[in-house]
């Protein structure tokens, strides 16, 4: 997030409270107009800074997800395309970058265990992926 100035950062950070708020609410909380708004989000989306929109579900709708962390070895130099792959998958919540034997550690998400071995299988059939570890999410503790 380089060359943000301190709009640009107050603008995600409302978003990151409720993503679906309107431009002319987030333009009454900045101080600015909605054209502004409208103007710094689209630079923003552009710049690659916002990556994608995406709903958190309430905890009644979670309680019955299937949810796993999968850690991920990418072959050489493909963790562009394994990165991108990954982004389009509705499945994926989260997905960080990280040191060690693993390159990436993903957050999978699905409704049954069908989905989520059918989303097993298509991230280890993405050009790259070379090797991962799996393990399912059962209680917070």
């Amino acid at each position: 997030m380089a060359n943000l100035d301190n709009k640009d950062r107050r603008l995600i950070a409302l978003l990151k409270l409720d993503g679906r708020a309107s431009i002319t609410v987030l333009a009454a909380e900045l101080k600015v107009s909605r054209a502004t708004v409208q103007t710094r989000l689209e630079k923003l989306v552009r710049s690659g800074t916002i990556t994608r929109f995406t709903v958190e579900l309430a905890s009644a709708e979670n309680e019955n997800l299937i949810r796993a962390i999968m850690m991920i070895e990418i072959e050489g130099n493909l963790e562009k395309g394994v990165t991108q792959r990954l982004r389009q998958m509705p499945e994926i919540a989260n997905s960080y970058a990280t040191n060690g034997k693993w390159d990436l550690v993903v957050v999978i998400e699905t409704a049954n265990l069908s989905e989520f071995d059918r989303t097993l299988r298509e991230i280890r059939q993405i050009l790259g992926v070379r090797n991962s570890e799996t393990s399912l999410l059962l209680t917070s503790v």
